[in-house]
């Protein structure tokens, strides 16, 4: 199953009934993540492996969002 056909169920954290969003709807971070879960699962990718890269990935990121001083 590829992640484009995927359907979103979404529900606050209180007990409230789960509500189905299709993924074209969803707001792109989760689009991202489904589209991590399959790549990492299509490729057998270990949790611990994947956590891993995904921290490393996180502070890559995160380096991105801080202004760098411009060198002459």
């Amino acid at each position: 199953m590829s992640p484009q056909s995927t359907t979103l169920q979404s529900a606050p954290l209180q007990s409230a009934p789960l509500q189905s969003i299709p993924l074209n709807e969803a707001a792109d971070e989760i689009k991202l993540a489904v589209d991590l879960i399959y790549l990492l699962e299509s490729h057998a990718i270990a949790p611990h492996i994947a956590l891993a890269a995904l921290e490393i990935v996180k502070h890559d990121l995160e380096s991105k969002l801080t202004p760098k001083p411009h060198s002459i």
